[in-house]
C-alpha cells in the first residue's frame, strides 16, 4: 500500500535544503500527546466512583502504563532504529489512540480489565515507542547541540499534563453538566468518561499525525553548516566511535548511568506522586491544613511547569558544561534541597514551594539530558535502542519512589492526620538514594575500544573535510 510504504525509513530521508528546525515540532507533537499520562489523576476519582473500586485498583492502570513504557522502549528500541522515526511515531499513535478507545469500551461496559488492557497495556506500548521514536533522529540532526534538541522534545512530555489537566476537566464538564471542574472532589458520570476517552483518543491521533508527516532523517554524511565533529570529540566522555545496543548493555558505563537515572527519578517521582497532600500536611495546625485544596492543586500545576522548564533549561545547559557535571548538580544539589525540605521546609509555604520546584526541575532535567549523555558515551549509531533499554530504570523507579514515600507515611499515621515531621524519614531516605546516584555518576568512564563497532554502518567513510550536504544558512 502506498501509504504504508511512505512510512519506510528510505522515504523519510530529508531532501537538500530541509530545515532541521522542523524536526523538534514534529517530536513535540508526539510528546505533548503522550505526556497526558501524567494527568490521569484528574479523572481518578471519577473512575473510582464509576467502577466502585479502590484507589489501588484504579492506580494499577497508571502503573501498568509506566511498566509497559519501559518494557516496550527496551524491547522495541532496536526496531525503532531500524525502521526510522516516521513508522515508529505512526505505531505509537495507533497504540496510544487504541488504548483510549479500548479504555472507553471498558468504561461503557463497566469492565475494569478492559481499561487495564487499553489505557494500561496498549497505551503503555504507545508511550514507550512514542517516547524514544524522535530521540535518535534529533541527536543526528543536532550533533552540535544534542542537549537542546532532546530537551525541546522531552519538554513536551513534562508539559503534556499541564495542557491535558485543564483540557480533561473542561471535556468532562462538557459531557456532564453536573461536573464542576473547579471542585477537586467533583465526580463525573460514566458517560462523560466515555466521551472524554473517545475525544482524547481521536484528538491525540490527529495531532500525532502531524509529527508522522513532518519528521525526516538526515541524508548520510549530512552535518550542520560550520560544524566540525572533531571539536566535539575532544570533550571529556564524548566519543566519535559507535557502540551497538547489544554491546552497550555489556559496559560498566551503561549500568552506572542506569543507576544514575534510577536514583534521580526515584527521588523526584516520590514528590510528584504525593505533591498535593504533601503541601497540605506540611502546613497542618491542630489537625487542620492551612493550605486549601485549590491552592494544593495550583502547586501541582506549578511543579508540572518546573518539570517541563527544567527539561529544556538544564539539558541545554549540559551542552555548555558537559553531562557529568550537570548530573553532579542534579544529584548533589538534590541532596542539599531534600535535606532542607526535610528540616526547614515547614518554616514557610514560599520556601517549601521553592525547594520542591527546583527539585522537580532537576527531575525533568535528568530525563532530558540522558539521551545526550548516551550519545556522548556510545555515539549515534543505535542511541535510540540504547535509550530504550535505559528507560527500564524509569519503570523500576516508578515503582520504588512511591513505595518508599508511601511506606514511610503509612507507618507514620493515616492520611489527613500527617504533619511535616511524618515526611522527614522518607525525605532523608531520598537523600541517601541521591547519594548513590552521585557516586555512580562519578564512576562513569569512556567506553573501552573493545566495545566499538569497526565502522559506523550509517556513516560512509569520508575525509574529515568532506561535507556531503550542508544545512542552508538561516
Amino acid at each position: 500500500m502506498p501509504f504504508l510504504s511512505a512510512l519506510d525509513r528510505a522515504h523519510t530521508i530529508a531532501p537538500p535544503g530541509y530545515s532541521r528546525w522542523l524536526i523538534p515540532p514534529a517530536a513535540l507533537s508526539v510528546h505533548l500527546c503522550i505526556g497526558q499520562a501524567y494527568a490521569t489523576s484528574v479523572y481518578k476519582n471519577s473512575l473510582i466512583s464509576h467502577f466502585d473500586a479502590s484507589q489501588t485498583a484504579i492506580g494499577i492502570i497508571f502503573s501498568i502504563a509506566i511498566v509497559m513504557l519501559g518494557l516496550s522502549a527496551a524491547v522495541g528500541g532496536t526496531w525503532v532504529e531500524a525502521n526510522g522515526p516516521r513508522k515508529a511515531m505512526f505505531v505509537s499513535a495507533c497504540f496510544w489512540a487504541s488504548g483510549f478507545l479500548v479504555g472507553a469500551l471498558g468504561i461503557a461496559t463497566t469492565q475494569l480489565w478492559l481499561v487495564y488492557l487499553g489505557y494500561g497495556f496498549l497505551g503503555g506500548i504507545g508511550l514507550g515507542i512514542g517516547y524514544i521514536s524522535p530521540v535518535s533522529t534529533l541527536i543526528k540532526w543536532f550533533p552540535d547541540r544534542p542537549g537542546l534538541a532532546t530537551g525541546l522534545a522531552i519538554m513536551g512530555f513534562g508539559g503534556g499534563a499541564l495542557l491535558a489537566s485543564p483540557l480533561s476537566r473542561q471535556l468532562l464538564s462538557f459531557y456532564d453538566s453536573g461536573y464542576d471542574p473547579a471542585n477537586a472532589g467533583s465526580v463525573a458520570s460514566g458517560g462523560a468518561l466515555v466521551g472524554l476517552f473517545l475525544t482524547l483518543g481521536l484528538g491525540y491521533f490527529v495531532i500525532m499525525m502531524f509529527g508522522v508527516v513532518n519528521v525526516r532523517v538526515p541524508a548520510p554524511g549530512w552535518r550542520p553548516a560550520g560544524f566540525d565533529p572533531a571539536t566535539v570529540a575532544v570533550k571529556p566522555l564524548v566519543t566519535r566511535a559507535s557502540v551497538s545496543a547489544s554491546n552497550a548493555v555489556r559496559t560498566r558505563s551503561f549500568w552506572l548511568l542506569w543507576v544514575v537515572l534510577f536514583c534521580n527519578v526515584t527521588a523526584g517521582i516520590g514528590i510528584l506522586e504525593q505533591a498535593s497532600p504533601m503541601i497540605q500536611d506540611f502546613f497542618r495546625e491542630n489537625g487542620v491544613s492551612t493550605v486549601a485544596v485549590a491552592a494544593a492543586g495550583g502547586f501541582v500545576g506549578l511543579l508540572s511547569l518546573f518539570n517541563m522548564a527544567g527539561r529544556f533549561v538544564w539539558s541545554s545547559t549540559s551542552d555548555l558544561i558537559g553531562r557529568k557535571p550537570i548530573y553532579l548538580l542534579y544529584l548533589g544539589g538534590g541532596m542539599v534541597l531534600y535535606t532542607l525540605l526535610a528540616t526547614v521546609g515547614h518554616a514557610s509555604t514560599a520556601l517549601f514551594v521553592l525547594l520542591a520546584c527546583v527539585i522537580l526541575s532537576f527531575y525533568g532535567g535528568g530525563f532530558a539530558t540522558v539521551p545526550a549523555y548516551l550519545r556522548d558515551l556510545f555515539g549515534t549509531f543505535q542511541v535510540g535502542a540504547i535509550h530504550g533499554r535505559l528507560l527500564t530504570a524509569w519503570s523500576a523507579a516508578g515503582v520504588a519512589g512511591p513505595l518508599i514515600i508511601n511506606g514511610f507515611l503509612d507507618a507514620q499515621g493515616k492520611p489527613g492526620t500527617l504533619t511535616a515531621a511524618a515526611y522527614r524519614p522518607a525525605l532523608l531516605t531520598m537523600v541517601g538514594v541521591l547519594a548513590v546516584g552521585f557516586v555512580a555518576n562519578l564512576l562513569i568512564r569512556p567506553v573501552p575500544e573493545r566495545f566499538h563497532e569497526p565502522l559506523a554502518p550509517h556513516v560512509p567513510a569520508e575525509p574529515a573535510s568532506t561535507v556531503a550536504q550542508k544545512e542552508p544558512s538561516r
